[in-house]
C-alpha cells in the first residue's frame, strides 16, 4: 500500500471506528478491475476487528451503463446516493430481505467498509479444491434461494434511475467505443427480434455469479459486488449466472457447478414464481453479449490511458471468446 492509499485507508478507519482505531495490517485482494479491495486487521478500543474496504480505483467510472442510467424513477425512490454509497444502501436492504451479505460498518461515495466474511471467492478453487467438495452440490439451490431473496427487495432501495431498455443501453455503451464488432451487432439484432415478455419487475443484482460469492465448506456465505444493481426482469440474474465465462472451464452450465434444472427448481420453490426456460436462454445470450461489451469498455480504459492495467488489457483479449459463445448460442435459436 503506497503512502497516499495508506493515509486514505487510515482516515476512513478512524472516521468509522473512532480516532484511536489503527490499521495493524493490510493486504490488497486479487480481482476487481474497476475497484480496489483491501483486507484489514484493525485495532480498536473494543478489540481487534477483521474488515474489508472497497475503494474506487483511480480513473474508474461507475458501471459501464451509469451515464445512460441516471435520473428519477417513481418506482426506484429518490435517494441521492451514488457509487459505493448506493451499493451500501442496497446491501443493507439485501440483508433485511434475507440475502447473505457482509455487515456494513461505514460507507461513502468512494468506499465501503464492511465486516470480513471468511471464505473463498476464486472460482477455480471453489470448483476444483477438495475443501469445497461438499459445498459444490449445494451451490445451485443456495444461489436460487439467494436470488429469490434479491428479487423480494424493495425497488426503493435502488438509487434513482431512468427507465432503461437493456438492449438499447448496452448498444449505446458499445457505440461509445467507436469500434466495429459485427458479432455483437448481429446479437443485438437477433435478441431484439426474439425478446421475451417480462412478467415481473424487481431489483436485479446485475452481477450475481461465481466469483462474486463468498463460499465456505458448507456453501454460500455472502453475495458481493452490487454495483450493477438495477430494476428489471428477475430472469436476467438467472441468465447471467449461466453465462459461459462464469463456468471457468467446467462443463456444468450454472456457474460451473450445477444444472439449469437444479437452479430453476430452487428458485421457483423459494420465490413462488415459475421461470420461462426460453426467457432464461434469452437472458443467458444477453449476458454473454453484455460481458463482451464490458470487456471492450474495460480494455478501452487501458488503451485510452485512464487506468493502465495488465488486468484490463487481458480482459480485452477475451472479447473474441464472447463472440464465439454468442455465435454458438444464436445458432440454436
Amino acid at each position: 500500500m503506497n503512502a497516499h492509499t495508506g493515509d486514505r485507508v487510515a482516515g476512513i478507519v478512524r472516521d468509522a471506528l473512532g480516532g484511536k482505531a489503527a490499521v495493524l495490517s493490510s493486504a490488497r485482494l486479487p480481482g476487481g478491475a474497476s475497484r480496489e479491495t483491501w483486507s484489514l486487521d484493525v485495532d480498536t478500543p473494543g478489540g481487534e476487528r477483521a474488515l474489508i474496504l472497497r475503494l474506487d480505483s483511480p480513473g474508474a467510472p461507475l458501471n459501464p451503463g451509469a451515464t445512460l442510467n441516471t435520473g428519477a424513477s417513481p418506482e426506484s425512490g429518490t435517494s441521492p446516493e451514488s457509487g459505493l454509497a448506493a451499493e451500501a444502501v442496497l446491501m443493507r436492504a439485501a440483508g433485511e430481505a434475507g440475502v447473505p451479505v457482509p455487515e456494513i460498518v461505514a460507507a461513502g461515495d468512494s468506499y465501503i467498509l464492511m465486516a470480513r466474511v471468511d471464505g473463498e471467492t476464486i472460482p477455480r478453487k471453489i470448483l476444483r479444491d477438495d475443501a469445497y467438495r461438499r459445498a459444490r452440490p449445494l451451490l445451485a439451490a443456495q444461489c436460487g434461494r439467494a436470488l429469490a431473496a434479491v428479487h423480494r427487495m424493495p425497488l426503493a432501495a435502488l438509487p434513482a434511475q431512468k427507465e432503461a431498455d437493456a438492449l438499447t443501453q448496452w448498444r449505446d455503451v458499445l457505440d461509445l467505443s467507436g469500434q466495429p464488432h459485427p458479432v455483437f451487432e448481429l446479437a443485438f439484432r437477433r435478441l431484439a427480434a426474439t425478446r421475451p415478455e417480462g412478467a415481473r419487475r424487481t431489483v436485479v443484482h446485475g452481477d450475481f455469479r461465481n466469483g462474486n460469492l463468498i463460499v465456505g465448506p458448507e456453501g454460500v456465505r455472502a453475495v458481493l459486488d452490487w454495483e450493477l444493481a438495477h430494476a428489471g426482469d428477475p430472469v436476467e440474474d438467472l441468465g447471467w449466472l449461466c453465462v459461459k465465462a462464469w463456468r471457468f472451464g467446467e462443463k456444468a452450465p450454472v456457474g460451473g457447478f450445477s444444472t439449469y434444472d437444479e437452479l430453476v427448481r430452487a428458485y421457483e420453490e423459494a420465490s413462488g414464481h415459475a421461470v420461462d426456460r426460453e426467457a432464461l436462454r434469452w437472458w443467458e445470450a444477453f449476458g454473454v453479449l453484455k460481458w463482451g461489451v464490458i470487456c471492450v469498455m474495460q480494455t478501452m480504459r487501458h488503451l485510452a490511458g485512464g487506468a493502465r492495467s495488465v488486468e484490463l488489457a487481458a480482459i480485452g483479449r477475451r472479447v473474441c471468446e464472447n463472440e464465439w459463445d454468442l455465435l454458438e448460442l444464436l445458432g440454436t435459436h
